[in-house]
Order: structure tokens, then C-alpha cells, then sequence
């Protein structure tokens, strides 16, 4: 409703207000739950539509006693993983008739306390969190003992009594490392995006099929996760002839590089084989289309939310769920040059 100062919600008074019925009507219509002429109803029904009345969903959870909110702590939501990790989630909550609530939590401790505390002020049934960067771990240690929770983000495996719906991206490097070597790469460089303070699976996964090829391990190069960043790598590796072969800590890394190469006459792949992370939709589009790890990031929010559901229905059985991305091998990766 439209007042000088603004915006109103309609409330339940407005409706029957405008119905010409008693409140306690209203509510009854709205429930269901005893029976009223079918006239009134319709007047009711009638009124909702023309005001646009919601109803108050923390107010119906508690006199009903069910929970229909689920609170998503995350330490971002702009970058491609949270964003679809999200959009997992949400879509899993509406098919089960619930809400998501989404709460971005900070690094510091004051505001990790604060940003946790106005989650935990609304009726949740349980929560799910993002356990991408370190402020996501750091969430999950202030939730209450009691209430749902499940974590979601990369992995293998899960210790602690808190379910996990995991992606093993320290299996999927390995295997890309691994397909670049088969190649015949005499080594693989890998430019790493930021850890944020958290253990890099895909760093690891790199290292490891190095180390058991028995060949060199070049020095990470550290970058952002913007390919800008990603570019000026390129700009620095363009002239060495010992650069064959680069695995990305994310496609929009790869992006950058291979711009930065190509635009100082450096093939891709001729010249340089790149595989990126992720599998982002546009990577398709770009020339050369990238080789890269297809990590789903909606199915695992669906699968984060269906840990979720299970412990709030009181299963006392729920168990991690881990997936191992696949690579997917496109134009941007070859054997070296003789």
C-alpha cells in the first residue's frame, strides 16, 4: 500500500478492510483450517489480489510450529561458485515449499559474530554453509549446538559430526595435470587463485600428479580471480620457452592468459595448452574453447539442501555427499611442439 512515507505491506486488517469481513475471517480463509461460506471466502480471496497481501511467514512458522526458512552463510555471492551454489540451493528449497535467506558473513570477528547473530534472529529451520573461504569455516564454529546444519564446498571428505555435500576438486586437478602430462607436457605451471586463508584442493591435486610423475614443480603463481589477473601472468610468461602447459585456478584465470598470450603472438595451443576450472557457459564461445573442469555448482547446492531437508525431517543417518568433477577436453589444450 502506498503512504507519504512510502511503502506498507497490506496486513491482515487491510484485508478484511477491504473484504468488509472481520479479521478472524480472514485468518480462517487463509488457513483453512474452518470452514467459511463460500461468498465470504471469495470476497477474501478478492481483497488478497487487489492489495497484493503476503503472508507473514515468521508469524504463520510460529504459530504453526514448521519452519520454512533455511539461512545460506556465505563469505560472498558475486563469484561464479557462490552465485550458483545458491541458485542450487534456492531451486531445491522452492520444489520443498521452502524460503532462502542468504547472509553474507565477514572476516573479522566482530562482524563473522554479527553477521551470524542476524541469521540466527529469524525462524530458521537449519542452515547451509559455503565453506569456500575462510569465513565460511569460521561461520560454521558459532551455529548453535542443535540446529541443523550442513556445509557445502570443496572436497573428498568430511570429519566432525557436521554432513558435507563436497566437490573433489584435489581429484580433478590431479587428473587434468595428469591428461596434460599424457600430452607429452614435460611439466604443467599453474597459476592458483587466492585460498582466502582455506587449504586449495586444486593446488594440491596440481602438486601431486607432478610429484608422482617424477617431474618438476614449477612455483605457483598467485593470482586474483578476475581474469585481469589472469592477463598479467600472460604478460610475464608470453617469452618463456619453459612455459608448455598452464592449469588455472578458474576459467576467467585461463581467459585472461590466453588473451595476454595471444595478443603477443603466442598460440594457444600450439604454443601453450591452458585448462581452466569451473566450466563457466561462455568458455564455449571463446576461440580456442577451453579445456576445462566441469565443477557443478548447482548440483551441489541441490545436494547441500537435501542433507538439510533429511536432518531437519529428524534422520539421524544423513551422509556427506562427495562428486568428482570431469574433464571436459575442448580446443584449448594439445601436445607440445617437437
Amino acid at each position: 500500500m502506498k503512504t507519504q512515507k512510502g511503502y506498507r505491506a497490506p496486513v491482515l486488517a487491510d484485508v478484511a478492510r477491504e473484504a468488509g469481513v472481520s479479521v478472524p475471517t480472514v485468518s480462517r480463509v487463509l488457513n483453512g483450517s474452518k470452514y467459511v461460506a463460500p461468498e465470504l471466502a471469495e470476497r477474501v480471496h478478492r481483497a488478497v489480489a487487489t492489495l497484493g497481501y503476503r503472508p507473514n511467514e515468521a508469524a504463520r512458522s510460529m504459530r504453526s510450529g514448521r519452519r520454512t526458512l533455511v539461512s545460506v552463510l556465505a563469505g560472498a555471492t558475486a563469484n561464479y561458485g557462490y552465485a550458483r551454489t545458491i541458485q542450487g540451493i534456492e531451486i531445491a528449497a522452492r520444489h520443498a515449499g521452502m524460503s532462502v535467506t542468504i547472509t553474507v558473513v565477514e572476516h573479522g570477528d566482530d562482524d563473522l559474530k554479527r553477521s551470524v547473530d542476524l541469521a540466527l534472529a529469524q525462524p530458521i529451520a537449519g542452515a547451509i554453509v559455503l565453506e569456500f573461504d575462510r569465513a565460511g569455516i569460521n561461520a560454521r564454529h558459532l551455529l548453535p549446538e542443535g540446529l541443523p546444519v550442513v556445509v557445502a564446498g570443496g572436497g573428498s571428505r568430511r570429519t566432525g559430526g557436521v554432513p558435507a555435500a563436497l566437490i573433489d576438486e584435489r581429484t580433478a586437478a590431479r587428473e587434468a595435470t595428469a591428461y596434460l602430462l599424457r600430452l607429452g607436457h614435460r611439466t604443467v605451471h599453474h597459476i592458483a587463485g587466492p585460498t582466502s586463508g582455506k587449504h586449495s584442493g586444486r593446488t594440491d591435486g596440481w602438486r601431486a600428479a607432478l610429484t608422482a610423475a617424477g617431474t618438476d614443480v614449477p612455483p605457483v603463481m598467485n593470482a586474483d580471480w578476475d581474469a585481469t589477473s589472469g592477463y598479467r601472468w600472460g604478460e610475464r610468461i608470453a617469452g618463456r620457452d619453459d612455459v608448455t602447459a598452464v592449469l588455472c585456478g578458474n576459467d576467467e584465470i585461463a581467459i585472461g592468459l590466453m588473451r595476454a598470450l595471444t595478443d603477443r603472438g603466442v598460440r594457444v595451443p600450439e604454443d601453450v595448452s591452458v585448462i581452466g576450472f569451473d566450466d563457466q557457459p561462455l568458455v564455449t564461445m571463446w576461440q580456442p574453447s577451453l579445456t576445462t573442469v566441469d565443477q557443478d555448482f548447482e548440483d551441489l547446492g541441490q545436494r547441500a539442501f537435501g542433507l538439510l531437508a533429511g536432518l531437519i525431517d529428524g534422520d539421524n543417518e544423513v551422509t556427506s555427499s562427495v562428486v568428482v568433477p570431469q574433464l571436459v577436453v575442448r580446443e584449448s589444450t594439445a601436445s607440445p611442439r617437437a
